[in-house]
């Protein structure tokens, strides 16, 4: 929880030394939360189909998912996972696509600007969640697709909720219900 509140504070004093405060580019509306928590359902279909294909670099990862993410927050309660859910989807997002892809669509500028943007912050997405190599390269499509939510819509809250949302999922699938549907209680 205090790394990934750390994000946020971390993504505000680098937006307020570089000019792209990303607390100013949330606009909280009733409409942005529910595109927010909408757009989080591509999202948990790619973690269906990586759970439920047999894609050996997908086998692998959940065996990764197992040893190490389940134990870690296999005794959380749910609103646990949901506060570090919250946290992660507020301050990766705040830095990510908040500060990093539009510090460098605002240093790259033109019609390429939020495209090379998007890029960057996306490749930087995937290598701090190199865990695996599948999980880097799933994590840099999220990148992309969050990225590209903030593109769209202009409304930082739209990838941070759907970043949130999606996360919960995730943790309380892969911690708490998968765990418990295939017998797997080991630490």
């Amino acid at each position: 929880m205090v790394f990934e509140g750390g994000l946020g504070v971390l993504a505000v004093g680098l937006g307020w030394l570089l000019g792209t405060p990303p607390l100013e580019k949330m606009l909280w509306t009733a409409g942005a939360l529910g595109w927010g928590i909408l757009a989080a359902a591509p999202l948990a279909g790619l973690l269906w189909v990586c759970v439920w294909l047999p894609f050996r670099p997908f086998r692998r990862l959940l065996r990764v998912v197992d040893e190490l993410l389940a134990p870690m927050f296999r005794d959380c309660r749910p609103l646990e996972l949901a506060v570090i859910s919250l946290l992660a989807g507020v301050g990766e997002e705040m830095l990510f696509r908040g500060v990093i892809q539009e510090a460098m669509a605002g240093w790259v500028g033109g019609a390429a600007g939020p495209w090379v943007g998007l890029a960057v912050a996306s490749l930087v997405f995937a290598l701090v969640h190199l865990i695996t190599p599948t999980y880097a390269v799933l994590a840099g499509l999220m990148g992309l697709y969050l990225g590209w939510l903030w593109i769209d819509t202009q409304n930082l809250l739209i990838p941070i909720t759907t970043h949130a949302v999606y996360d919960f999922v995730a943790l309380l699938y892969l911690a708490k219900i998968r765990p418990a549907r295939h017998g797997n209680h080991s630490g």
